[in-house]
């Protein structure tokens, strides 16, 4: 697989699994949604504000005293946060989630920090291939790591753990960083659990769609995966895949019109693909058009991007359905949460998209479970706070999810791509999600790629000394 497919992969196993199949509800829940989350409604946007969204602001001034952990003193919260944008493969790789972390710190510091503690961020580099690294020089110097996303964190996992290192992640991808100890995450992506909230959708908008789909198959392993993964799922809920055969090459290929072809023949109406869009990619839908096909695409999350519909300007994509649990950023104008992180990102010139929205829902995540430790801000207290979440929605960045028990949200929406804009079509009252019992399903435990204890955390690495809730 190419590095730079990798990377996106990597990046994009969140947006796949937290952004599209992940699903919600009416963005109410415990973090503070309560009042004023419909369609503009919502505190001001501004550095100053006194709410992120429908969440009452976690930042301001106090009192709070003390050494009371690693990284934190009498006025100050260290905390270490970063990407991947170094690689050289893929230069600003998931830039967006640093530059997400940098302007919430910035936005929280100027109400007063965390009860008086201003925070100071230590960004870190991974580049990719130095995840391992990096853990370890946070390992020295920070109370927790907030908001990060490296794609290699499966290499590093043993070094947090180790370190007794606790983690709100902004996404996770190795099946050991996805269940560790002390880990949480404001949108989570279990090993053991799928939300198919975009399959459950499509069942609804398209009548036929349970007979007449088919999955692409790649040569990658990684693909490969999510896709027996998705092909499972669709088995379980009556979707019975056609079965074309149509396998791309990872590398490329010299011509896609032979698929193509194959695809008409087969009668496909429906396609799905667990891929990442790239030149490829566009070369096979380009040569679907040409061949006189014309399905309709329900792809995952990772085609929610400025590259997609850049290149759609002949409208070969027109078809496309994408499943999100994320409001996306065409509805900042209804959902005042969206709005505000575009805000305060733009204000600093940073990359505006959906991985930030998700870097900056882990901050606000940390954040209000620091805020309730008061004084006494330690990370056995931090890590109390943030297992009692059960409905986080990020102030309504995205669908409700339980950060607590590590566990999906059950809802979405979907969005279709017009030429290069995306719009929301299902549900079809914009800012809304479609919810259900049945969109998060649990996975073959031989998908997981790791043995999970009693409370569904990873043996691999653990140890009898990491940092576990306490419930009294």
């Amino acid at each position: 697989m190419k590095v730079d497919k990798i990377g996106r992969l990597a990046a994009g196993a969140l947006a796949v699994a937290l952004v599209t199949t992940s699903c919600a509800s009416d963005r109410s829940g415990t973090d503070g949604t309560a009042a004023g989350n419909g369609p503009g409604g919502g505190a001001s946007t501004g550095a100053g504000a006194k709410a992120f969204g429908t969440l009452p602001s976690p930042c301001g001034p106090g009192d709070a005293k003390g050494r009371t952990d690693q990284g934190v003193t009498d006025d100050q919260i260290a905390i270490g946060f970063g990407d991947d944008r170094g690689f050289t493969s893929a230069p600003g790789l998931s830039k967006e989630m640093g530059d997400a972390v940098g302007a919430m710190i910035d936005w929280c510091n100027q109400q007063g920090g965390i009860n008086g503690r201003k925070i100071k961020g230590n960004q870190y580099d991974a580049a990719y291939m130095q995840s391992a690294k990096v853990v370890q020089e946070s390992c020295k110097q920070d109370f927790m790591l907030v908001g990060q996303g490296f794609a290699m964190d499966e290499a590093a996992e043993q070094y947090r753990v180790g370190c007794k290192l606790p983690t709100v992640a902004g996404f996770t991808v190795g099946p050991n960083a996805a269940m560790g100890p002390m880990k949480y995450e404001a949108v989570p992506y279990p090993v053991d659990m799928m939300n198919i909230g975009a399959l459950r959708i499509a069942q609804k908008m398209f009548p036929d769609y349970k007979d007449k789909t088919d999955l692409l198959l790649s040569t990658s392993p990684a693909v490969s995966t999510g896709t027996n993964k998705v092909a499972s799922a669709m088995k379980g809920i009556g979707v019975k895949p056609l079965e074309c055969g149509v396998r791309l090459n990872d590398a490329g290929e010299s011509s896609y019109m032979p698929f193509a072809k194959k695809i008409k023949d087969c009668g496909a109406k429906y396609l799905w693909t667990s891929d990442s869009p790239d030149p490829g990619q566009f070369n096979l839908l380009e040569s679907i058009e040409r061949a006189g096909a014309d399905p309709t695409y329900v792809f995952e999350a990772t085609w929610y991007s400025s590259l997609v519909s850049k290149w759609n300007t002949s409208g070969a994509g027109d078809r496309l359905h994408v499943g999100m649990i994320f409001q996306p950023l065409e509805n900042a104008d209804r959902v005042p949460a969206v709005k505000q992180y575009t805000d305060l990102v733009s204000a600093k010139k940073g990359k505006v998209a959906l991985l930030g929205m998700q870097a900056t829902s882990a901050f606000l995540l940390w954040a209000q479970s620091a805020q309730k430790c008061g004084s006494d801000l330690t990370r056995q207290c931090v890590i109390n706070e943030l297992s009692k979440v059960h409905e986080w929605t990020g102030g309504g960045l995205h669908a409700p999810t339980d950060p607590g028990n590590n566990k999906p949200a059950s809802c979405s929406l979907m969005v279709k791509l017009n030429k290069t804009e995306y719009e929301q079509v299902y549900p079809k009252n914009v800012g809304e999600f479609e919810c259900g019992g049945d969109f998060v399903v649990k996975t073959d435990p031989k998908t997981w790629g790791t043995k999970l204890d009693d409370d569904r955390i990873s043996t691999k690495f653990l140890t009898g000394d990491v940092i576990k809730p306490q419930t009294s």
